[in-house]
């Protein structure tokens, strides 16, 4: 059993397949923000038919990405997603590498995260009028440059995971306890990389 607060670690490169389809790494995103959606609920932000997102979550499912969630229908055709874990998934590229099938996987897939994150920072940079003064004041865009041995990066990375999962936990209490007024939903992207230049 993994620690608590801890992101499941994907091991098994069919269940990191999955997530090599776009439109499943789309869908499971805006579940996640959501907390709670329908089939059709996520066909009207992704502009795909009901059938279709309804096929992808089917295939998240399978994989225990997602699940259904309980006592949220009307009817008994309605189906409630729900991500299965708030603490999302993870994984390691020494873990599907040494294979020219799990290096390709690995390949895609972080590749079409980078692309997905890079879209939705594009899209806030296009709107970033109609938020105003003191959202564009808060929000950032940083690089630093440091000079750390693996190890050093691993560690600052804990740390850094530390530091957003404190601001998750603590959104959600508040949100929780009825404080909503200005509150949105916030992406916080963090790389550590190494480069030479």
């Amino acid at each position: 059993m993994r620690p608590k607060h801890e992101p499941e670690q994907i091991t098994d490169l069919s269940r990191l397949k999955a997530f090599t389809v776009p439109l499943r790494m789309q869908l499971y995103r805006l579940l996640y923000a959501a907390g709670t959606a329908t089939a059709s609920q996520l066909a009207e932000h992704v502009h795909e038919t009901p059938s279709l997102v309804s096929y992808h979550l089917r295939k998240l499912a399978e994989h225990g990405f997602v699940t259904q969630a309980s006592g949220k229908g009307t009817d008994g055709r309605e189906r409630w997603w729900q991500v299965a874990s708030e603490e999302g998934w993870g994984f390691r590229d020494s873990d599907f590498t040494e294979s020219p099938e799990g290096a390709a996987a690995v390949g895609a897939l972080t590749r079409s995260i980078l692309d997905t994150r890079t879209a939705q920072y594009r899209t806030y940079l296009d709107q970033t009028a109609a938020w105003g003064k003191a959202w564009t004041d808060a929000a950032f865009s940083s690089e630093w440059m440091f000079d750390l041995t693996p190890a050093e990066l691993t560690e600052m990375s804990d740390e850094l995971e530390a530091v957003a999962r404190h601001w998750r936990e603590s959104g959600k209490a508040a949100k929780a306890a009825g404080d909503t007024e200005d509150r949105e939903h916030v992406s916080a992207h963090f790389y550590g990389f190494p480069f030479r230049p």
